[in-house]
């Protein structure tokens, strides 16, 4: 018997110390990897196969047939996809002092390409949905929506240039139409990757690479590791996509947080639990962005419109092949492998909406709220801001001199001769037309002035042993944290206060272990039991 349970006990032993071993092979850290998303549970195995159904098997003559054709099948899916804010474009906000406002790409203005309106032919390349060329859209035709730009599986599906959504007219629709399942990457990527001109222009933590990335650009997207897909995080219940982003929504609602899949307490280390409270994951986990691909960090439209000597249009690229200056766009300045800046943020943004006056320079085209004494109220006086890193992209765009108004210029046209900026370089019709198609005055007079735009940090996430080490923070010079001065920071800061009363407390704990220790030796044998 005694036999037995020692060779019980020696297995068991092995058994654990492989599993010890491999658990720091995994992680680096001594602690469980765990695969939260169960990858061994996945089935993305298609249950059905389009390419036995009749009504698929013809030639479509537009992509409003094929929507038709779906839809006989997948009754009552128009009704969910026109609800989202991925169809209208919009969703309702409550921004701090204005109430609840209709917020998105139909009202809001970025320092990128500026805006949709009067541009919507050539922006809605990256809408769901066909035919969108002005305010004249009609958003209740469920024939307009498109559906294999999110459910395509073949890789050939691709909108036009310039079309309002259409698709180019090498796409087989009928080839498309029957190889259709649940997005992948590359669906979202077609305009997350690409949104704003080019391959990871705006967020700078979403571009290409991100299709089959390796573990250092994304832990769990990695193609060799978790190989999670978009739609793993960003769950949707009746097409609507969970996860938000601050550039065009404001309200701390129907976002993902990393503590959905690794609880509120995911290290062993309890100080580094106790870290979670005021920092986000995020933070740590999130040293640099745009590690495979450059990210534009700086757009000035004010020089936009020069022209080599033979009048021609001017292209100048960086050896990475990123634009360095466009005629139709000005100067840029892109980097890769980017520290990211940091802002308290406790989830309520506001932002800037065409029409509003210039209160500041630079122009804050969004206002990421979060202060380090910031307190919820509504939980009893427990914190919310949370230390988080975020992209700044900064510029220079052109406003309206004397209204003091950021101007939404026209940009886009087909041809010469419609006053459209990106074809006829006159920056006062583009504005006069611009701002005539939304419907607000413009004095004729224009300038160029500095704005800023806030981009949380969400992806690229990098393996836990690469993540920051407290000396990134905890520094007194150059660490991360710098130019957030509102709180004391350990290591970083010097108060004479805590400075003297943390060498008091050393120097009394001193003095009582060498009193203590004089006591035992003195009164050594003086003592009776």
């Amino acid at each position: 018997m005694r036999k037995k349970i020692l060779i019980f006990s020696v297995v068991l032993f092995l058994v654990k110390l492989s599993y010890s071993q491999e658990i720091k092979s995994n992680t680096g850290l001594g602690f469980p990897m765990i695969n939260y998303t169960l990858k061994a549970q996945r089935n993305n195995t298609p249950s059905v196969m389009h390419s036995k159904f009749k009504i698929l098997n013809q030639t479509f003559e537009n992509p409003h047939e094929l929507t038709k054709a779906c839809l006989s099948c997948h009754t009552e899916r128009d009704k969910e996809i026109m609800a989202t804010s991925h169809w209208k474009w919009e969703r309702s906000e409550n921004l701090p002092g204005r109430g609840v406002i209709a917020l998105g790409k139909k009202n809001i203005l970025n320092n990128f390409c500026i805006g949709t309106k009067s541009n919507e032919k050539t922006c809605t390349r990256c809408h769901i949905g066909y035919g969108w060329e002005d305010k004249h859209f009609n958003f209740d035709n469920p024939l307009n929506i498109d559906c294999v730009v999110c459910h395509d599986q073949t890789g050939t599906y691709r909108k036009e240039k310039g079309q309002a959504g259409y698709p180019k007219k090498s796409v087989d629709l009928s080839y498309v139409a029957q190889h259709i399942g649940i997005p992948k990457r590359e669906n979202c990527g077609i305009c997350h990757f690409w949104g704003g001109g080019g391959n990871n222009v705006k967020h700078g933590d979403l571009d290409k690479s991100m299709v089959n990335p390796a573990r250092e650009i994304d832990v769990h997207m990695d193609v060799e590791g978790e190989n999670m897909s978009c739609v793993e995080c960003h769950r949707t219940e009746k097409h609507n996509i969970k996860g938000k982003l601050y550039a065009l929504s404001s309200e701390d609602k129907n976002r993902i947080a990393c503590s959905d899949c690794h609880t509120d307490a995911p290290h062993k280390d309890k100080i580094l639990n106790e870290h979670t409270v005021r920092i986000a994951c995020q933070t740590c986990h999130i040293p640099f962005y745009a590690k495979k691909n450059g990210t534009k960090l700086w757009w000035d439209w004010s020089t936009a419109g020069r022209f080599d000597e033979n009048g021609d249009q001017i292209h100048e690229s960086d050896a990475d092949g990123n634009h360095n200056y466009l005629t139709i766009k000005g100067n840029f300045v892109y980097n890769s492998h980017v520290v990211p800046e940091y802002k308290w943020f406790n989830g309520t943004a506001n932002h800037y909406v065409i029409g509003d006056k210039i209160e500041s320079v630079p122009v804050q085209m969004n206002t990421l709220y979060g202060k380090y004494n910031d307190k919820d109220m509504r939980n009893k006086g427990a914190d919310i801001s949370k230390i988080w890193p975020v992209k700044v992209h900064r510029g220079k765009q052109i406003y309206d001199t004397v209204y003091k108004t950021l101007i939404q210029p026209k940009l886009w046209a087909p041809k010469k001769g419609e006053g459209a900026y990106w074809k006829d370089f006159d920056w006062d019709e583009a504005s006069r037309l611009g701002m005539e198609y939304v419907g607000l005055p413009y004095s004729g007079h224009f300038g160029f002035v500095k704005t800023e735009m806030y981009w949380p940090l969400n992806h690229q996430v990098s393996p836990a042993d690469e993540s920051l080490k407290c000396v990134a923070c905890h520094t007194r010079h150059n660490g991360r944290l710098q130019a957030l001065d509102d709180f004391y920071l350990p290591g970083r800061d010097f108060s004479p206060v805590a400075e003297t009363a943390g060498v008091s407390l050393m120097l009394a704990s001193i003095i009582g272990v060498a009193f203590h220790a004089f006591c035992r030796f003195f009164f050594k044998g003086k003592c009776k039991n």
